[in-house]
């Protein structure tokens, strides 16, 4: 049997043709690595002179799937469509294949999310945080990461960021993301500890630390792990389980009284509802484009508010300037920022992303630019190809000091 093709009002809104508003004439996805980690860019053409607009759909790992949902499968389902109907284009392209969500679909779909936002705030003459009600905030409190290969190179690099305006941290001894095995479960309790006492030591007290369990450890563990916590200054304990122990939440909660931050992995706003409900999460942490984009993003931000929690954007080095944009733009529209997670840009990403955010004494001011405020340069991205996934392979199958693999 012969399918028939989608009719043009199957795809399209009823009312979509009713004005003269802009149209999509093209959306475009770029994969360029910068700072060695793929970064992939959404960019929405339209058929008003050099109205364009930029999407994060990074997903390092997987960046050429994102890129093959993005044109084979959103992109021809979005041409010709208005650019005022973010919402309609939103659901329309979430509910399209059926069988929806993951990272891999979500990615492409915040791309072009993204970028309609970021054209809105453009035909507006708004940042985006503008188009949300505007500033909660001056400027957002930040925390960095600090990596170092052993502990007195550690306490340097925390003094140096400290010395920048840094106060909140995570601080890291490299491990298993690179390329040492993973320690078991009391060795690093013991690690973290003397690592935390260090820094206070050397440093003279006042740092505020993010201690990342990344889900590493076993339930039992990570209650152990809190309680040998409870004497220093956290910002907040991320990421205590991997999403298939979320059960163990309540019981966490009745063992520690600092913040439980958790959900850079989950990939919908569905993951959140029992720990929110059960009043186990206290910080949501979403990578936005693992949920499908900005417009979940506020939905989440919204729900979060509804049972006291409050959010702290995932914010890591592989995520491009649009995203850390995107984050920070929600951060400063929402009474209920905890933290904004920064990345300093490096010289070859502010070139390639003229805008990106950048922290000045521990903070982020708001843009004044419409949209995101970011510009992309694609000839600069192409001197950046993209990071072939068996160069990559190194982040993925960690396994630990007994040979057996372990979550990333």
């Amino acid at each position: 049997m012969t399918e028939t093709p989608l009719a043009a009002a199957h795809v399209t809104a009823p009312w979509d043709h009713a004005d003269d508003s802009p149209r999509i004439t093209d959306v475009r996805t770029f994969i360029t690595a910068p700072e060695g980690l793929n970064l992939v860019v959404v960019r929405v053409d339209t058929d008003a002179a050099g109205l364009q607009g930029l999407g994060c759909a990074t997903f390092t790992f997987r960046a050429k799937a994102v890129e093959t949902v993005v044109q084979d499968y959103l992109a021809p389902r979005v041409v010709g469509r208005s650019v005022r109907d973010v919402t309609d284009i939103f659901r329309s392209l979430e509910l399209g294949p059926y069988w929806r969500g993951g990272p891999i679909e979500n990615s492409a779909l915040s791309g072009i999310d993204m970028a309609l936002w970021d054209i809105k705030g453009k035909l507006a003459g708004m940042p985006v945080w503008s188009l949300l009600g505007g500033l909660t905030r001056a400027s957002l409190p930040t925390y960095v990461s600090v990596f170092a290969p052993d502990l007195r190179t550690l306490v340097e690099r925390v003094g140096r960021a400290r010395e920048r305006g840094h106060t909140r941290v995570r601080p890291m001894v490299q491990g298993p993301d690179h390329g040492r095995p993973q320690a078991t479960g009391r060795e690093y309790i013991r690690a973290t500890v003397r690592t935390l006492e260090l820094l206070d030591h050397e440093l003279g007290g006042g740092q505020e630390y993010v201690v990342d369990v990344h889900g590493r450890l076993e339930p039992q563990e990570t209650i152990e792990l809190a309680r040998a916590l409870e004497p220093f200054d956290l910002v907040y304990l991320e990421d205590p389980f991997p999403p298939e122990h979320l059960g163990w939440l309540p019981t966490l909660r009745g063992h520690t009284t600092h913040p439980i931050a958790i959900g850079e992995v989950f990939t919908s706003v569905e993951q959140y509802l029992p720990g929110l409900s059960s009043r186990s999460i206290d910080v949501v942490r979403s990578h936005l484009s693992m949920i499908g984009g900005f417009t979940p993003a506020i939905g989440l931000a919204h729900l979060a508010a509804h049972f006291g929690a409050q959010i702290a954007w995932h914010g890591p080095s592989d995520l491009s300037p649009v995203g850390h944009a995107a984050n920070a733009a929600l951060g400063f529209a929402s009474p209920h920022l905890r933290i904004h997670e920064h990345h300093e840009p490096s010289e070859a990403v502010k070139e390639m992303f003229l805008g990106a955010p950048s922290a000045a004494g521990g903070v982020i001011e708001p843009w004044a630019a419409p949209g995101w405020g970011v510009e992309f340069d694609a000839a600069v991205a192409a001197r950046y190809p993209a990071v072939e996934p068996s160069r990559i392979s190194v982040l993925e199958g960690h396994r630990s000091v007994t040979g057996a693999v372990v979550r990333p």
